[in-house]
């Protein structure tokens, strides 16, 4: 069977050329090549005919097009649903911001993780994407827009941290300077906070951002929105958190999705804060972009600058995430979850 070349960091093309026979500097024009999101052996010029013949009969080249596209009137934000080659579907999101394009990028086809807010868990994990089907992500947004891609966030559907081996591979992929050569500064790498690969992270890519899905102060509030808190607890998580900011020197993102009656009020912000205290971190509140089959609700607007104040008036770094694509499926998981119920009711 065919593999997926997109799949292979630079290394790992060199040792397919010395397989074949061929020059070590081969595998940097392939893999520039790959970089530039062509989708057929043929279009690398450079590259002799035998060779691009040898590629084929081992390789093929992945790539998919959007199935379809919601683009937000509102701020341009563009909501993508991918088909795979199997015939599963992902979603990524383009985004614009002052500072340059950022895509949010999807590492699983669902998820097994099971927060009870978010919409790609509905469904459970059907499976992990590989390296390349994530790479794809990017150059398909960027072949739609037109636009160069200047950040990514591993923020979409499925938790990273349950595909570490190919997330890690992706990074590096994608941060090669021979091909797309993002700084790794501008990647920013999600968890609902399993524990282990906090550490292995922190060893892996110090210089890449690491955001921790937190979403409540309590074990006990906290293990009734997200099932991974029973495994791994709130002041494990911390303790690794803290140790993650010692070891790499970086500032960590917590993730808090205010919930209507759940996790909002200044009681949950004086906890939050005792949480936190006199760590290198920063807080990003984020109203709930509601899922109707979750029965849960956004905190209203008024509520949310109260938490934020009170989170400020403890010295405690935050801002409340601005809303992009309000008028489209923005959250994880919407367009994807609607397509398959769509699908279900045609059958």
């Amino acid at each position: 069977m065919k593999k997926n070349i997109r799949d292979l960091q630079l290394n790992e093309i060199e040792e397919v050329m010395s397989l074949m026979g061929e020059p070590k500097f081969r595998a940097m024009q392939i893999f520039a090549w790959l970089c530039k999101g062509i989708e057929d052996f043929d279009e690398m010029q450079n590259v002799p005919l035998n060779l691009r013949k040898k590629l084929d009969e081992e390789f093929f080249i992945g790539f998919f097009r959007p199935a379809e596209v919601q683009i937000s009137a509102l701020d341009g934000t563009r909501k993508y649903l991918f088909v795979l080659k199997d015939g599963n579907a992902v979603e990524s999101v383009f985004m614009k911001y002052k500072y340059g394009n950022t895509i949010c990028v999807s590492s699983q086809v669902g998820c097994r993780m099971g927060c009870r807010f978010c919409a790609s868990t509905l469904a459970g994990l059907v499976r992990n994407l590989s390296p390349g089907e994530m790479v794809q992500q990017l150059l398909a947004a960027e072949k739609d827009t037109g636009e160069k891609i200047n950040h990514i966030v591993v923020m979409g559907s499925g938790e990273p941290f349950d595909n570490y081996e190919n997330v890690a591979s992706f990074i590096k992929i994608v941060t090669d300077s021979a091909g797309i050569g993002l700084s790794m500064r501008n990647i920013t790498v999600s968890t609902c906070g399993i524990i282990p690969n906090i550490h292995r992270f922190a060893k892996d890519f110090p210089q890449v951002n690491l955001a921790i899905s937190l979403h409540s102060p309590t074990d006990k509030g906290r293990s009734e929105i997200m099932p991974v808190n029973k495994k791994y607890p709130v002041k494990e998580l911390i303790e690794a958190c803290r140790k993650y900011t010692e070891e790499t020197s970086r500032r960590i993102t917590f993730e808090y999705t205010l919930v209507r009656g759940v996790n909002d009020n200044e009681e949950h912000a004086a906890m939050l804060a005792s949480l936190l205290k006199g760590m290198r971190c920063h807080v990003n509140l984020i109203p709930l972009n509601k899922v109707e089959e979750t029965g849960l609700e956004t905190t209203v607007r008024k509520q949310a600058g109260k938490f934020l104040e009170a989170l400020e008036k403890r010295n405690i770094a935050a801002t409340i995430r601005r809303e992009l694509g309000d008028d489209i499926d923005g959250a994880c998981g919407q367009l994807r979850l609607k397509t398959m119920a769509k699908s279900a009711q045609k059958k």
